[in-house]
């Protein structure tokens, strides 16, 4: 799949998004539209996976390390069909199992997430293991740049470093903003890509959007000897006018109109399964 159709499945999976947190009446909409581009290049066009079986031994491993933002990738999955996108009308309701962070109950879902921090240091495990059993699956986590004020996280950095995890690629959706305002004037993370270098860290920085550049990104990875950490700079509340860049839309559920102003400017009509 090229990369201007990548672009288009992603608004489409960022109309499922916003229909499922209207439906729901919560949700973390800035989060989940700011990966999509990255999470869509992932699905669409970079990991090898059966979805017809979850569990196959050489699939690609991704972890969304930042749980909260669940809703996108609750959208890839459906649309990849590893369960039918009937269900996403069950978001965030009694009796589901689409809850509002990843359940491993749901297929395609390696691991529970949403405390934050977590993620790369199962994706360490993941890849060392892989590497140790001479496996040639790579592991892929996706992290939040507020999520980089937990410890845990320079821990895991440290060891991928150390175990020479050339087949871990550690991904940061850098939009700047998180629930308490800017990364910056929470816990400043500049100059963020010489720390990950300083860690041993091959890095790399992207527009967080440009679906081309992420392809190209993924496909080309060939260093050796070091694991990848890509520096993805996204907009928070990507597709929405009237919510980019708003910290107030790190949790929050569109109105109707809101709503449809949302399908307009993504340029879909709706969503088939609502």
């Amino acid at each position: 799949m090229n990369a201007g159709e990548i672009a288009r499945l992603a608004n489409h999976r960022r109309a499922d998004v916003i229909t499922m947190v209207q439906r729901a009446g919560n949700g973390h909409t800035g989060g989940a539209l700011s990966s999509l581009d990255i999470l869509s290049v992932l699905y669409y066009g970079v990991l090898n996976l059966r979805p017809s079986e979850p569990n196959w031994p050489n699939r690609d491993r991704f972890l969304l390390s930042k749980g909260h933002s669940v809703e996108g990738y609750l959208a890839l999955l459906a649309d990849c069909g590893f369960f039918p996108v009937e269900e996403l009308r069950t978001f965030s309701q009694a009796g589901s199992r689409l809850i509002g962070h990843p359940n491993n109950k749901v297929p395609g879902v390696e691991i529970c997430t949403g405390a934050l921090g977590h993620g790369l240091s199962v994706g360490v495990g993941m890849a060392l293991g892989a590497k140790r059993g001479r496996d040639a699956f790579r592991t892929y986590v996706l992290m939040g740049d507020g999520e980089l004020a937990e410890g845990s996280i320079w821990e895991a950095a440290m060891a991928g470093a150390h175990y020479m995890l050339d087949n871990l690629v550690a991904i940061i959706d850098r939009n700047g903003l998180q629930i308490s305002g800017s990364t910056e004037s929470v816990i400043a993370l500049e100059d963020l890509s010489a720390k990950w270098r300083a860690f041993g860290w091959d890095v790399t920085e992207a527009d967080g959007h440009d679906t081309s550049a992420l392809l190209a990104y993924f496909h080309g990875l060939q260093t050796k000897g070091r694991p990848h950490c890509l520096i993805a700079h996204t907009v928070k509340s990507k597709g929405l006018p009237f919510a980019e860049g708003d910290p107030a839309w790190h949790h929050k559920a569109p109105n109707a109109d809101q709503l449809h102003a949302g399908y307009t400017a993504l340029n879909v009509e709706g969503v088939a399964w609502a």
